[in-house]
C-alpha cells in the first residue's frame, strides 16, 4: 500500500537520481496524497548521438506531471469509477484497469519515503514514517494513463505498483509499494522492447533492513498539514490484539484513506 508519500530533496537531486533533464524549481513536498500532482519519469525518445547519457540508457527520460489516481481510457464516468492511486503487482498486466499502462507507459515515482498506518480493530492507528534506512531517495515503479474527459481535454493519471510487504513492514501492513533499483530503471521503462513479463521479476518487495519505519503523530492523517514536523518522531500506541478480518483478495490501498 502507497497512500501518502514525500518528496523533500531538491529538483536538482530528483533529477540527477532519475537521469532528467534539469527540472523546474519545486518546494518539498511532505505530505503528498492521491488526487494530486505527483511527479514521474518516462522514457522519452531514442537517445541523440552525442548524449551524455551511460551507454546503460537506451532512451533518454521525460519529467511528468501526473494526477496521482489513474483513471483507464474507457471509463465513461468517472464519479463512478474508484480512485486508483495503489494498483496491485500481482495480476496488474492481465486487469483491464492497468493492462494498457504496463505495456506502455511505466514510470518511476521519485520518494524521500512513504506512510504507513498500523491498523487497530479496523481503524487507522499507529501511523509510521518509512524512509531509506541509509538516507536519499526512492523510485516507486508507477503507471501512466491519459485520459481523455468528455469535453475534449487530456488528463494525465498515475498509480504506484504496489506488492506483499517484507518482514520490515509486514508488522504494520500486508502491502508495501514496489521500489525500482538504480541499475533497473532504464528495463522497468523500457516499454519499446520489453514486456510486462520481461520485468516481471522487478516487481518484489525491497530487501530487509532497506527501509526503517519511524513512528510519528498523527499529524499525517491530515492532507492540510504539510510541514517537516509531521515527520518528527511521536508516541506508539498499543499492539492491536488481533488483525482484523480481511475478505480474500481484498485491498486496503483502494479508497481507505480518504477516512479523515
Amino acid at each position: 500500500m502507497c497512500g501518502r508519500f514525500a518528496l523533500t530533496a531538491t529538483p536538482d537531486r530528483a533529477a540527477a537520481f532519475l537521469g532528467l533533464p534539469k527540472l523546474e524549481d519545486f518546494p518539498p513536498r511532505y505530505n503528498i496524497a492521491p488526487t494530486q500532482p505527483v511527479l514521474m519519469a518516462i522514457a522519452g525518445l531514442p537517445r541523440a548521438p552525442g548524449s551524455k547519457l551511460p551507454d546503460s540508457n537506451l532512451l533518454d527520460r521525460q519529467p511528468m506531471l501526473v494526477r496521482w489516481g489513474l483513471i483507464p481510457a474507457w471509463v465513461k464516468d468517472t464519479r463512478e469509477f474508484p480512485l486508483l492511486f495503489n494498483a496491485r503487482s500481482e495480476g496488474a498486466a492481465e486487469k483491464a484497469s492497468f493492462r494498457a499502462a504496463m505495456r506502455h507507459r511505466r514510470a518511476l515515482v521519485p520518494a524521500s519515503g512513504f506512510y504507513e498506518w498500523r491498523q487497530t480493530g479496523g481503524k487507522r492507528g499507529q501511523p509510521y514514517w518509512v524512509r531509506p534506512k541509509h538516507g536519499g531517495l526512492v523510485a516507486f515503479a508507477g503507471l501512466i494513463e491519459t485520459y481523455a474527459e468528455p469535453g475534449g481535454s487530456e488528463m494525465d493519471t498515475g498509480a504506484i505498483l504496489t506488492v506483499n510487504a517484507n518482514a520490515d513492514i509486514a508488522h504494520i501492513h500486508d502491502r508495501m509499494p514496489v521500489v525500482i533499483d538504480p541499475q533497473d530503471f532504464a528495463r522497468w521503462l523500457d516499454c519499446r522492447t520489453l514486456e510486462p513479463r520481461d520485468v516481471a521479476e522487478l516487481l518484489r518487495p525491497a530487501q530487509l533492513d532497506f527501509f526503517e519505519a519511524v513512528p510519528v503523530s498523527d499529524l499525517v492523517n491530515k492532507v492540510a498539514n504539510t510541514g517537516p514536523e509531521i515527520q518528527e518522531r511521536g508516541m506508539v500506541g498499543p499492539e492491536p490484539e488481533k488483525a482484523r478480518h480481511r475478505k480474500p483478495g481484498a485491498d486496503d490501498s483502494q479508497m481507505s484513506l480518504f477516512q479523515q
